[in-house]
């Protein structure tokens, strides 16, 4: 049985894209911060595990890496926008550690011991280049560039992976404009899109094996072009140097 991982299944895309999966007969590994919640999802899907780990301490995140069974793919999907600039217990913004640090620091300690065999990144459309001078945003923080800088950075970061481990496919998407979430109703007001029509996108990065995906960026079902940036090798390379820097123990 196939056996996957999404993170931040408790709410919104996850947990749909947790739920569609398991209807496909996959082995849902279920990951929220709240035990309560996940093991309510894991019972109302018939979930092969939950794992709990808050993406701002990355600490668990570690954890959450060492703890989890072989998995054949791995779908980072929790994230967040906050509102004000908050710097984490590991001294690092929120945004950019929970969106791009923490699944940097679960993939990449997946890939050291028990690689899946593809990972797919609900990223976005909505993208900005990092200024890696004030990565952590002391200067003008607004919560709309810390997002789009953590998902081009998320971005960045699966087309790098590709590269430096050619036998993980690796693949980026945004899933749907303005979802039927919790985060754009307070966010941004009406939806534009079901959560569905998201889940739809993902689940088939997810479970279409057979999709030829390494290396790519898919706007909900088409191939899409991100940010020019993201095909820089340079700005890839520095991207994922100084998130070990900032990942390390």
């Amino acid at each position: 049985m196939t056996s996957v991982l999404v993170t931040g299944a408790t709410d919104g895309l996850g947990r749909v894209v947790a739920a569609d999966l398991a209807a496909r007969g996959f082995a849902v590994h279920v990951h929220g911060r709240s035990e309560e919640r996940a093991q309510a999802v894991a019972e109302e899907i018939g979930a092969a595990g939950v794992h709990l780990a808050d993406f701002a301490v990355l600490a668990q995140v570690r954890a959450l890496a060492e703890s989890l069974p072989p998995l054949d793919v791995l779908v980072n999907n929790a994230g967040l926008i906050s509102e004000r600039r908050v710097v984490t217990g590991d001294g690092i913004e929120l945004t950019f550690q929970v969106n791009h640090l923490a699944p940097f620091l679960l993939t990449t300690r997946l890939l050291e011991h028990a690689p899946p065999r593809r990972v797919v990144n609900v990223a976005s459309l909505g993208q900005e280049r990092p200024d890696f001078g004030d990565l952590m945003l002391e200067h003008g923080y607004d919560e709309w560039r810390a997002y789009r800088q953590s998902k081009l950075a998320q971005i960045m970061f699966s087309f790098e992976c590709a590269r430096r481990f050619p036998e993980v496919e690796s693949v980026a998407l945004h899933p749907a404009t303005f979802m039927d979430t919790k985060m754009v109703r307070s966010r941004v007001g009406t939806p534009s899109n079901t959560v569905q029509t998201g889940a739809d996108a993902t689940v088939r990065l997810a479970a279409e094996l057979d999709l030829d995906v390494q290396g790519r960026f898919f706007d909900v079902m088409r191939e899409a072009r991100a940010d020019e940036l993201a095909y820089d090798p340079d700005a890839r390379k520095r991207l994922w140097d100084v998130s070990e820097q900032l990942v390390a123990e």
